[in-house]
């Protein structure tokens, strides 16, 4: 599995997340670091520096001019041959993240998607859902402590949550590139890729067993990229039915009893979510 962090700036949360990739995954990982014109000056020798420390496994390359996010998520998708993980640069990984979402994908062939648990993933948030909760202060142990209670069943979702978005190649190959002409520089293209694959005959399912802290807004956010109602116009012209999907699945809350059973756990280890 590789793994594809497309850049805009935020350097800080940048410095924050590279790390926590180095420390969570073994040193023989994929890793291509795209940055998309990226207006802090510091970026781009950082990033060359941070491949060039493991040049065998980590791949820089730089956009000429600036792209968004779907063209540059794109050409990281053109270079892999394999399953992926698409990682926002204001996230923080945990221990056993990659593992996780990859035992995830190869243990159905018809899993298009993985989305880990996050303190700020829409649908996938915990402790509450469809809230931005604060990071808590320890993600290793949440992590850990996710992982150890219970086996995970990688419940349905209507829809991956952008952030970290682990994509099987098979599905890659069925399915196709996100729709750059429609969804031009960002937001409903990971929608929009998801209902093509459910269409096609795959599920995207969320990762239960993965824990991933999502800063959120920090690295394409300052371009003013933002959900609004032509994104969701643009999607809905394609998709009909997905706003009344993902609805259905809020007030229906079908992870609620999976997000209480880590909850119980977490209270019963002592692991705080704040």
């Amino acid at each position: 599995m590789q793994i594809i962090v497309p850049v805009f700036d935020a350097f800080e949360h940048l410095q924050l997340c590279l790390d926590s990739i180095a420390r969570t995954v073994p040193a023989d990982t994929g890793i291509l670091l795209i940055d998309d014109a990226s207006t802090d000056q510091r970026i781009r020798p950082f990033l060359r520096s941070w491949a060039d420390e493991n040049s065998s496994f980590r791949q820089f390359l730089g956009n000429d001019q600036n792209m968004g996010f779907v063209a540059t998520a794109n050409r990281g998708l053109r270079v892999a041959h394999t399953d992926v993980v698409l990682l926002n640069s204001d996230t923080r990984v945990s221990t056993g993240w990659l593992e996780n979402l990859a035992a995830c994908l190869a243990s159905d062939a018809t899993i298009a998607t993985a989305t880990p648990w996050s303190n700020n993933g829409e649908i996938v948030s915990i402790p509450e859902f469809c809230r931005n909760n604060p990071p808590p202060a320890d993600a290793d142990a949440v992590a850990m402590a996710i992982k150890a209670c219970g086996q995970p069943v990688y419940p349905e979702l209507p829809t991956a949550v952008g952030f970290c978005m682990a994509i099987s190649a098979r599905a890659i190959e069925r399915v196709g590139l996100f729709d750059e002409a429609t969804f031009g520089r960002g937001y409903g293209e990971e929608n929009d890729f998801c209902q093509r694959a459910k269409q096609a005959g795959f599920r995207n399912v969320l990762c239960d067993d993965a824990y991933v802290v999502h800063h959120g807004g920090a690295s394409f956010g300052p371009l003013g990229l933002q959900p609004d109602a032509q994104s969701m116009q643009r999607l809905l012209a394609k998709h009909p039915h997905y706003q009344a999907d993902v609805t259905e699945f809020i007030q229906s809350d079908p992870l609620a009893g999976r997000r209480r059973e880590i909850l119980d756990y977490l209270e019963y280890v002592k692991i705080t979510l704040s």
